[in-house]
């Protein structure tokens, strides 16, 4: 399990294809590399990957994973080019704080980044950003204002919901240390849903479909 808390960015090497798979070398900072072990889970901006061929004494240090169809058609990570950022996070051990929110790195789908616009733009560092997104319309449902979303990794909050567009606030701090400031209109997003709300809908539908209303029902109820 993940946070959405991003630990630190890493810049794509390269993708190559192989037999039925495609492997992604990514570059990262020694201390991350030197901690990841073969099998080991890592999340690629948002994406809950494999970690394989750790290299912490390579230049730079690297490790590669390999992207399944299920992967390359469900996210941006086969989008990516030599020199993309792509944020990291290692999963948060049992017993840690829960800082973000409950983040799987199962990718629900990819969305569009409408505009990514600094709310004071002559105070370049400690502005705060307004960010646009459409998301697919099967994902509205579990979208709310105030609530978590994951985008690129990132553990945000759902400012306002209008349709499929969602709008959310980034403080600096996010917008500094994550891809996002890499971004551009156009861009894919990987998006996770709470998987919260997807748990209470699947129990609101088997409570609904289970129950059937009666004349004893209502009788025993006072109607």
């Amino acid at each position: 399990m993940f946070t959405g808390l991003i630990e630190t960015t890493g810049t794509l090497l390269c993708l190559t294809p192989t037999a039925g798979t495609t492997r992604i070398t990514i570059a990262a900072s020694p201390e991350l590399v030197s901690r990841l072990h073969t099998g080991d889970s890592v999340a690629v901006s948002g994406v809950c990957l494999t970690a394989l061929d750790i290299e912490p004494n390579a230049f730079p240090p690297r490790f590669s994973a390999d992207l399944a169809a299920e992967t390359i058609a469900r996210t941006t990570l086969s989008h990516l080019r030599p020199e993309s950022i792509v944020n990291l996070e290692l999963p948060t051990p049992a017993g840690s704080p829960l800082g973000g929110h409950v983040v799987q790195g199962h990718v629900d789908g990819t969305a569009t980044l409408l505009a990514l616009d600094p709310l004071h733009p002559d105070q370049p560092d400690t502005t705060d950003y307004r960010l646009r997104l459409t998301i697919p319309p099967t994902l509205t449902p579990y979208v709310v204002e105030k609530g978590s979303i994951t985008i690129e990794g990132i553990s945000l909050t759902v400012a306002a919901i209008y349709d499929n567009e969602v709008t959310i606030a980034i403080i600096p701090h996010t917008y500094a240390s994550t891809s996002l400031r890499t971004l551009t209109s156009g861009d894919p997003l990987n998006i996770e849903v709470d998987v919260l709300s997807k748990y209470a809908e699947r129990q609101q539908k088997q409570t609904a479909e289970s129950f059937t209303l009666t004349e004893q029902y209502l009788m025993a109820n006072g109607y």
